[in-house]
């Protein structure tokens, strides 16, 4: 029997869908575990102890933290919360509290993470979505500590564009249960069919800042937002062009996610203008795998 039915894929038409029981509790437990290692492990630069923020001004405010995200495509790297670092840049606060998510191609290079990526009910997910050629794009783990971060409204292929659109989808995997308290993902459902009207580019080679915005994002009206909870072990699918947003964590609790995104690569074009390109060391991988 298929993980995700016929009745599932029709409410894809909102623009996305909550399953439950993609992972086992354990299999949630054993990559939480293995993200812990990673972060004991780490050994950020001073220069590359990057603020992740999804204001743009923010985010690229000097030119090493610019260099550090544009360039993580292919690699392990971290981004964390603001106010975790003193001014010498130094930790303030718990290592396994000071991150925001670790990014950008855990598919590639961790095992377990990669086991996740390439698995029969993902693979099946794909193939009941129609998908011929998928690839994987990027992939975060986002840890969702505290009230400093919340998620503004946006859509995925601001991004991660493609032409035609509509060829990439996000898989967001809770390894913990996520609720409306701590910071589940809301929706406008059906927000998918307006298309985008802002586009995140790389600027000019030898150009700074590394990237820009094209267009603006509308203004979105609240109660048009639809909250989407998802219990440990459960999967939500992510149209690409669906407008969503996640609120700060006000809970007590973590409400740690994997998530990737893919795209049917058949007769699909990549922006070559995306932050985001594949690399001689690292090709977008084919999902499909024996």
């Amino acid at each position: 029997m298929d993980f995700m039915t016929d009745c599932d894929v029709q409410k894809v038409k909102d623009g996305y869908v909550v399953l439950d029981g993609l992972l086992s509790p354990q299999e949630c437990d054993e990559l939480r575990q293995r993200m812990t290692e990673i972060v004991e492990q780490m050994d950020v630069p001073e220069h590359c102890r990057t603020t992740f923020s999804t204001y743009h001004d923010e985010q690229l405010k000097t030119q090493g933290n610019a260099d550090y995200f544009i360039t993580s495509g292919d690699k392990i790297r971290f981004f964390f919360e603001k106010g975790v670092f003193d001014d010498k840049g130094e930790f303030i606060v718990p290592k396994n509290k000071s991150l925001n998510k670790v990014g950008h191609a855990l598919h590639a290079y961790e095992p377990l993470f990669k086991k996740v990526t390439h698995s029969p009910r993902i693979q099946g997910i794909a193939k009941k979505m129609g998908k011929s050629r998928p690839v994987i794009l990027q992939s975060m783990y986002i840890f969702k500590v505290g009230l400093q971060f919340m998620l503004t409204p946006h859509q995925d292929a601001t991004f991660l564009y493609t032409e035609p659109l509509g060829r990439v989808m996000g898989v967001w995997i809770a390894l913990e249960d996520a609720t409306v308290n701590n910071g589940c993902l809301w929706f406008i459902p059906g927000s998918q069919k307006s298309g985008i009207t802002r586009r995140m580019v790389r600027t000019p080679k030898g150009t700074y800042p590394l990237t820009n915005f094209i267009g603006q994002e509308k203004t979105y009206e609240e109660d048009k937002f639809v909250p989407a909870p998802v219990k440990k072990g459960g999967v939500v699918l992510i149209h690409g062009e669906v407008v969503h947003r996640s609120d700060e964590n006000r809970s007590e609790n973590s409400r740690h996610v994997y998530t990737f995104h893919m795209m049917e690569s058949q007769d699909t074009q990549w922006s070559p203008e995306n932050w985001l390109q594949p690399t001689e060391e690292l090709p977008f991988p084919l999902l499909y795998t024996k």
